[in-house]
């Protein structure tokens, strides 16, 4: 056995400049994944080849504890083409073969080499070998350029390289390759590098470099050497642990918002020797809205805010995530707390200046705010949400002079200064403003929750202005947006359509957790009237004609996306199909769910399809049933079973109670059935035939009251 046949570990590492911290897990995962697959397609890995990446601001590195040296050899039999289409009549190869034997590689093979045998229809030319397993050597290059030249890079860089000609490509500068097979170096290169043993530590706290004794001991001579702990996820667990830690010493906590999930992968990507410390900044500051200080913490300076454990306020301590072990860290804190300081006492300044200016004398400075160039000033946007609000809090019972009001003030904050500094606080910053103006509290929360993705509790008398500015805006948005032509298209979104089209639907089911729209009542704010409402606070020809009808078909179908990955697809299906009120979706979902699980449903479901076909192909308009044209015993029967059913299932179907309505509507299978086994209905009679058409008609619309149950039919 030679050295070529073993088992070896086998380490890269590519050292460079500073990587985007929020693209850095990322790009470890995605580099190991790219020289994992190629080496795999090669068979230099073990089938239980275990790989571990690494990851640190200025490093990518991927261990694998088990490579070969040299692939092995494996048989191969590639089928080329019919022999009459491969060879001519005196045995040699046509083009057509030369092409296709270039095309796999086997170029070389002699016509005398190939093999011809039947497939059972006609006799096929085969090539058959050993192929040869490829070098590590030759093997890792190819892994190296494909997993460099498939990495997720944000933004690609060109660079020289040190001949001061020859310039690359890549995320960042790259300074060094690393490239072990056991103790042994492998020759590959990438971006102007030459692979070698030697790598750098800690920028800071490491002055000379390390050099790998083999892949093995990596990870270790980094910590230990190098003050560089190179797994990403370790990091991560030591701050996450450092973190909790020093909260708990201050009888503090980190909170619960996701931000500081997001927080810890980016300072992870900051880092690689961490070290938690704790600062403070003036309690005076605290005056400030406290999400000003927390968006500056985090955001700028990455930070992570204190709060206190009981009441959830903010408090005037954050913890520090340093790149530095320090015997005194004493710089190190004050530093950090003379860079927060003026931004700070900046969010002051904003507040205080912001403050002198009552909210609602802001509302008339949106006039020179620009909405949309075709769709007027975000003052005119103003006057239609408030319309539609209006309309909106009296369907459903609202104060319409708050909804009015909160619509009013919605935007007035765009123009403050807090606004321009802190962009993402837009509506937090207004409700501060409108509280201090004493504003009623549910308009003061309208202003706070307008800009939340969706509505995830039912909503309550204090949560129904908020919900009417909710609908309010994103139907604005939609019906404008949409109508002067910049509907989203393929991944593009740009306007957040699909989002708004999500944050109504949300609201809608909501409503009807909370009682202010029943299932037993489809006519209080029905989508299409609402969309109606909205185009028509738009100046005539601004918008296309055809804009409410194709939202509305855009909403259904964000609806069917969303309910198909918790229902079964052809049930959704069932119900989308006729569009009903939004609300009463979810609960028409169940009934037809439970349906689909009667014995009679498939039955059933077959018949309507059958009916809406004949239907569709009548000539006329079904008319009333004519009871002295009912000749056959079945179709007599049928009439008898609607005339019991229908009145008992139309009563269930108003009061909400959907699964009972289609239950007794299931109860109708035999007759339905002996009607098509006994009954021909396009009889020559024309009179027979529109009357059995309008018996049909009927029970077509008793049966798809809750859905469309043609779309259950298998």
């Amino acid at each position: 056995m030679t050295t070529d046949t073993l088992l070896q570990p086998l380490l890269i590492e590519l050292l460079t400049e500073e990587l985007p911290p929020k693209a850095l897990n990322k790009l470890g995962q995605a580099f190991a994944d790219g020289l994992r697959k190629v080496l795999a397609q090669h068979k230099l890995l073990a089938a239980d080849c275990k790989i571990t990446d690494f990851a640190t601001p200025r490093r990518l590195a991927v261990h694998f504890d088990a490579v070969l040296g040299q692939a092995p050899d494996l048989p191969y039999t590639e089928k080329l083409m019919p022999a009459k289409i491969g060879l001519d009549e005196t045995g040699n190869m046509t083009p057509a073969l030369i092409k296709k034997l270039a095309s796999k590689g086997l170029q070389d093979t002699p016509a005398s080499a190939l093999i011809s045998e039947s497939d059972g229809k006609q006799d096929y030319l085969y090539a058959k070998g050993v192929a040869h397993g490829k070098a590590l050597a030759e093997g890792l290059q190819e892994a190296l350029d494909y997993a460099i030249t498939h990495l997720p890079i944000p933004k690609v860089m060109r660079y020289q390289l040190a001949d001061g000609i020859t310039s690359v490509k890549f995320v960042r500068p790259a300074h060094g390759l690393v490239a072990l097979w056991g103790d042994a170096i492998i020759p590959v290169q990438t971006l102007g590098l030459q692979a070698g043993r030697d790598t750098l530590g800690h920028r800071f706290m490491c002055d000379q470099p390390i050099v790998i004794t083999s892949p093995n001991t990596y990870a270790q001579q980094l910590l230990e050497q190098g003050k560089v702990v190179a797994s990403f996820d370790q990091r991560k667990a030591q701050i996450s642990q450092q973190l909790q830690e020093e909260a708990q010493a201050l009888n503090a906590t980190l909170g619960d918002s996701p931000e500081v999930g997001a927080l810890l992968d980016e300072v992870t990507a900051l880092v690689e020797f961490p070290k938690v410390y704790v600062g403070q900044f003036e309690e005076q500051f605290l005056e400030v809205p406290s999400e000003c200080l927390i968006l500056t913490m985090r955001l700028n300076q990455k930070y992570f805010p204190l709060f206190d454990p009981d009441s959830g306020a903010l408090t005037h301590r954050f913890l520090i995530v340093s790149n530095m072990l320090a015997a005194d860290p004493a710089n190190i804190i004050e530093g950090n707390q003379r860079v927060v300081r003026p931004r700070l006492a900046d969010a002051r300044f904003f507040f205080e200046t912001d403050r002198k200016i009552a909210l609602a004398d802001r509302v008339e400075d949106l006039a020179t705010s620009v909405y949309h160039n075709k769709l007027g000033s975000q003052r005119e946007r103003t006057e239609r949400v408030r319309h539609i609000a209006r309309y909106i809090a009296d369907q459903l019972g609202a104060n319409v002079q708050h909804a009015d009001r909160a619509a009013l003030l919605a935007k007035a904050d765009l123009g403050s200064n807090m606004v321009g500094e802190f962009p993402e606080l837009q509506g937090v910053i207004g409700a501060y403003y409108a509280a201090a103006d004493g504003e009623p509290d549910d308009v003061v929360r309208a202003l706070r929750e307008q800009y939340l993705i969706h509505l995830d509790s039912p909503v309550s008398d204090s949560t129904l202005t908020a919900t009417v500015l909710f609908i309010a805006d994103r139907v604005e948005t939609l019906v404008g947006i949409w109508g002067i032509g910049l509907a989203p298209t393929g991944e593009r979104d740009p306007f957040g359509l699909r989002r708004a089209a999500l944050g109504i639907i949300s609201a809608f089911e909501q409503l009807q957790a909370g009682g202010f729209l029943k299932t037993s009542d489809s006519t209080t704010l029905s989508l299409p009237q609402l969309l109606q409402v909205a185009s028509g606070t738009f100046s005539a020809g601004v918008i296309a004609d055809t804009t409410v009808a194709e939202i509305q078909v855009f909403i259904y179908e964000r609806y069917r996306n969303q309910l198909t990955q918790q229902a079964d697809r052809n049930v959704v299906d069932a119900v989308i199909a006729i569009q009903p009120p939004l609300h009463q979706v979810a609960a028409r979902v169940q009934a037809c769910a439970g349906f689909a699980q009667r014995p009679e449903a498939e039955s059933l479901a077959a018949a309507n399809k059958r009916i809406g076909n004949l239907l569709r192909k009548a000539d006329e308009t079904p008319g009333a049933i004519d009871s002295s044209q009912l000749n056959e015993p079945a179709e007599k029967s049928l009439a008898d079973v609607i005339a019991e059913l229908g009145p008992q299932a139309r009563s269930q179907y108003a009061k909400g109670e959907f699964g009972a309505s289609m239950a007794t509507m299931a109860q109708a299978r035999d007759a339905v059935d002996a009607f098509f086994n006994d009954v021909m209905v396009m009889a020559e009679d024309p009179a027979i035939r529109a009357n059995r058409l309008a018996l049909l008609a009927q029970l077509h619309g008793l049966m798809n009251l809750v859905a469309d149950i043609s779309r259950l039919a298998r």
